[in-house]
């Protein structure tokens, strides 16, 4: 009689504990994965249809660029925070079922577990942002130089991990499969009181300064406004990275919160 000793998770697995199968497989479910799908493609880019390619108010210049440009960076920058929050507390969550247990019968390590897990969020975001970006090039979004395209989405590539911490957070606060979908539908509400997804003045502004995403939008449109926005007054780049560093503190304290939680539960 003959045994096997490997999983489908180990096949394909580099000498670094990865598992190429299981970042495969992971792909593929949350392609399948309505809340995903909803939140980090589709809403993005009917957000920039709706909101920056009209052609009476998209072709308008913006800063170095048009409102188009301004809007497919906005939607870009906000796929990216819900695709890297709703698959990592997706992750969280399964780790606090049990899945743990199951890894601990395959070669795969928790280490090669949360890297094939990060490595798939990083690569869904960078879908999303690219999805947005092809609609934006493609219905005339611009800007003057091909550089502050490169330079927006790299902003939002690594800034934009600070949300996977949120997820994390969130998936071990909360321990539940509505996890992901509770990620996703507080980032909306976060991106309509952030400035993301319409221009705000006066006092809602103000309290916008305040909120996750502000931040982390603001700094994705550097490129493209230098800090200048749409009602005329500016922000300097220090209010900014305060923004972006006082969240960052806050979703690790929510990180240690829910690790502590996770293992009173036990």
């Amino acid at each position: 009689m003959t045994t096997t000793t490997l999983t489908p998770l180990a096949t394909g697995r580099s000498s670094g504990g990865m598992s190429m199968t299981m970042l495969r497989i992971e792909a593929l479910r949350q392609l399948r994965n309505p809340y995903t799908l909803a939140f980090t493609l589709a809403m993005p880019v009917v957000m920039y249809l709706l909101f920056g390619a009209g052609p009476a108010y998209g072709a308008l210049s913006a800063g170095n660029g048009n409102v188009a440009f301004y809007v497919m960076i906005s939607m870009a920058a906000y796929g990216t925070a819900v695709a890297m929050s709703s698959l990592t507390s997706l992750a969280a969550a399964e780790a606090q079922q049990g899945w743990g247990r199951q890894l601990a019968m395959t070669p795969l390590s928790t280490a090669g577990y949360a890297l094939t897990k990060l490595l798939t969020a990083v690569a869904f975001a960078a879908f999303a942002l690219a999805v947005v970006y092809i609609a934006g090039a493609l219905t005339g979004a611009e800007a003057d130089s091909v550089w502050r395209w490169v330079a927006a989405a790299g902003i939002i590539l690594g800034v934009g991990l600070m949300f996977g911490l949120y997820g994390l957070g969130v998936g071990l606060v909360f321990n539940s499969d509505s996890a992901a979908a509770l990620a996703s539908i507080s980032l909306v509400f976060f991106a309509f009181f952030g400035n993301v997804f319409m221009p705000l003045d006066g006092v809602m502004l103000d309290i916008a300064r305040f909120t996750p995403l502000y931040g982390f939008v603001a700094l994705s449109r550097w490129p493209l406004t230098e800090g200048t926005l749409t009602t005329g007054q500016t922000d300097p780049l220090w209010m900014l990275l305060l923004n972006v560093v006082a969240w960052l503190a806050v979703f690790m304290v929510l990180v240690y919160v829910g690790a502590r939680r996770s293992r009173a539960r036990r």
